[in-house]
């Protein structure tokens, strides 16, 4: 094949895929990965795939267990803000608290990075906040995907997505059978809206002219925007220890379809949950978000975490000791229900005083 020096001669970059700044940034973000390992992962960044070892890791019979999930729309807030530094942790977050209600150890973390094209400052800060979160999770960052697609996203524009596998021992598994009637329910404080509802949140935005970059409405001493975009709190390390020392028998990770939508993935058929609303304080930005919107508590319920991040069941013998075990991990716990008998066809998750606490 002869090229025609007459002729523009076209490049890949010339198609806005700069080869070379992806280059960079791989190096740049490799002491980002290694400072991840962890036993059983010690890959470098760059091979075509990467190899764990459960058994260096420590486990004798380990069942996998695999997540993967997104930022969602919350990106939208932190690209108009400038602000890349956070949505990593969101992505580690929301994929790794999956695999914990299953009581999974994570062990490895892999992330797609798409843009139309590669600011490698940007770029940086996001896999900065990915390996923050792998560290927070005590997982190992062995890989992933920078795509750069001009023509799919528009300029500044960018989209990330997450895959994390875990590993439990076969006799540790969470399953839904060991609930029973009775059995008492904790709720963990979430650290804002986590990575749900932001459509409707950026809708409200738009709607109402909120600046992000004003003191927030319910809280004079923090910028809207930085509460919007609080990083979705990471629970693996407190509910791992909850597990192992046999106190906690289910978890239900909040998020999207909130309270009404989550519990219910981790329950017998037999059972329904109790909660009320009294239980635990309404935060002020989801009370704010709801007189803004008018939006009704059922509604708030259904689309939000409404200030809990994660719903642990416990036995009501170890109660007080799973709360002192959540606390000194660094929760935030309230005591929100208990496990009911559930009638035939009634739903699964009840709020009482709903309307009554949350419209007061």
């Amino acid at each position: 094949m002869k090229t025609d020096s007459s002729k523009k001669s076209y490049r890949y970059k010339d198609a806005g895929v700069d080869i070379a700044a992806g280059n960079s940034l791989v190096e740049a973000i490799k002491p980002l990965a290694a400072s991840t390992r962890r036993a059983g992962a010690d890959a470098d960044l760059g091979g075509f795939g990467a190899i764990f070892d459960p058994k260096a890791a420590g486990f004798k019979d380990p069942l996998l267990v695999s997540a993967t999930d997104g930022v969602g729309t919350k990106l939208k807030i932190a690209i108009d803000m400038n602000r890349h530094d956070t949505v990593g942790i969101d992505l580690v977050a929301m994929c790794v608290n999956d695999l914990v209600v299953q009581g999974a150890e994570p062990l490895f973390f892999l992330d797609y990075f798409a843009t139309g094209g590669l600011d490698i400052a940007a770029a940086r800060d996001i896999i900065a906040g990915i390996a923050e979160g792998c560290r927070q999770a005590g997982c190992a960052l062995i890989g992933g995907e920078t795509a750069e697609m001009p023509g799919m996203y528009a300029s500044g524009d960018y989209d990330l997505a997450g895959f994390t596998v875990g590993a439990v021992e076969r006799d540790q598994l969470l399953k839904a059978d060991n609930l029973g009637a009775g059995d008492i329910l904790l709720g963990l404080a979430s650290s804002g809206l986590h990575s749900n509802g932001f459509s409707l949140v950026r809708r409200l935005m738009a709607d109402f002219k909120c600046d992000y970059n004003a003191p927030a409405p319910f809280d004079s001493q923090k910028m809207l925007g930085d509460v919007l975009i609080e990083p979705t709190r990471i629970y693996v390390n407190s509910c791992l220890q909850g597990i192992r020392a046999g106190h906690i028998k289910a978890l239900s990770h909040i998020t999207g379809g909130g309270l009404f939508e989550n519990i219910p993935r981790i329950l017998p058929s037999t059972l329904a949950a109790d909660l009320d609303a009294n239980g635990w304080p309404l935060p002020p930005l989801f009370r704010w978000l709801a007189e803004l919107g008018n939006i009704a508590p059922r509604e708030l319920a259904t689309t939000f975490n409404c200030g809990l991040g994660m719903v642990v069941a416990v036995a009501p013998e170890n109660v007080e000791a799973a709360i002192t075990l959540l606390e000194k991990a660094g929760e935030t716990v309230f005591t929100v229900g208990r496990l009911v008998p559930r009638e035939m066809d009634a739903p699964q998750v009840i709020i009482r005083e709903l309307e009554t606490t949350w419209q007061n």
